[in-house]
């Protein structure tokens, strides 16, 4: 199964089925200041849709503070944030900070869709093999039983050549070589929950991880690009990546949810959330039970999932807007 092309234009975006949400309206006259927190990678998101709700809210000022997805929470349970933004799941770390202190959990909604290919902007995870590589998909058990050592997803037995996922002749006894992201990474973390059923025990002896670097010239190496330059060099390799590293040498597996077809990751697919390891981004708002948010927040929540709001993700690029399904069951939360 090859991935279908798809000519990345604005107007193709426009005509996926998430931008049918309806048109924001503006129920009443609001004032005041919003503070909204998240990731760097999200600032000029978050400054369009702050520029959109302003034409319909030009009496709220609205500030922002992207430093980073780790300062997010804690500035909603310090009071400083009235919406943090996490372009990553939450983890552990974020649960607590917010519920020990605050004695409930906050409110949790999906913004964006994570983006196909852009490092940074919660890109799709896709499984790689070298062109010559014969095989053709993977189940997320098979991942598991090959990245795992647990099993959750129900494979009978760990898997650890080539043989094991089906290949005959020459490749059958040969071993697997495993590369991937920094397990303890947002990205890596999502890798464990979403594959590997939350376990944290992983085939170590198997599996060289890779985190993002910094070049001595100051720029960033992605650990996905470092993955990729390693199944490269190792005709035996597997390597979990992102698609903006890519090349001719390199060929994307599609991927196959429990019971489903193989699945390739496109944009298409990826805001369909047909693909098994889409990824999204959050944002979480602070409403103590039996407690209405405030005005604001809602009203500024309600424009994210407005047609508007999602036309605004499309024009930033990077991240993908939501299906039809999703914003609806936000809006829903919402109410």
């Amino acid at each position: 199964m090859k991935p279908r092309l798809l000519v990345p234009t604005l107007v193709l975006a426009l005509a996926l089925p998430a931008l049918a949400a309806p048109g924001y309206d503006a129920t009443r006259s609001l004032a005041g200041t919003l503070h909204l927190w998240g990731p760097a990678p999200m600032t000029a998101l978050a400054q369009a849709w702050a520029a959109g709700f302003q034409r319909f809210q030009p009496g709220v000022r609205i500030e922002i503070n992207f430093l980073g997805s780790d300062t997010a929470i804690p500035g909603l349970y310090s009071g400083q944030a009235d919406i943090a933004f996490l372009g990553r799941e939450n983890n552990i770390t974020d649960d607590n900070g917010f519920s020990r202190p605050m004695g409930y959990a906050p409110l949790r909604f999906e913004v964006t869709t994570g983006s196909l290919d852009v490092p940074g902007r919660t890109p799709a995870l896709v499984v790689f093999v070298q062109q010559d590589n014969p095989l053709a998909q993977l189940t997320l058990a098979q991942l598991d039983a090959l990245f795992g050592y647990e099993r959750r997803r129900g494979a009978p037995a760990a898997i650890r050549t080539w043989g094991g996922l089906g290949l005959t002749g020459p490749w059958a006894d040969q071993p697997i070589h495993l590369y991937g992201y920094d397990a303890t990474t947002g990205t890596g973390q999502f890798f464990t929950k979403a594959v590997l059923g939350g376990s944290h025990k992983m085939n170590w002896d198997r599996f060289i991880e890779f985190p993002d670097r910094r070049n001595p010239d100051g720029t960033r190496l992605d650990a996905a690009e470092q993955s990729l330059a390693a199944l490269r060099a190792d005709p035996l390799g597997l390597a979990v990546s992102c698609l903006r590293f890519a090349d001719a040498g390199v060929r994307a597996v599609p991927l196959a949810a429990a019971g489903g077809p193989a699945v390739a990751a496109t944009r298409e697919t990826l805001v369909a959330r047909e693909y098994p390891l889409a990824r999204a981004t959050y944002t979480f708002v602070n409403r103590p039970p039996g407690a209405a948010l405030d005005p604001k927040v809602r009203e500024f929540l309600r424009y994210l999932f407005s047609r508007e709001g999602q036309e605004d993700v499309v024009r930033e690029h990077g991240y993908l807007p939501l299906n039809e399904a999703t914003l609806a069951a936000q809006r829903q939360l919402l109410e």
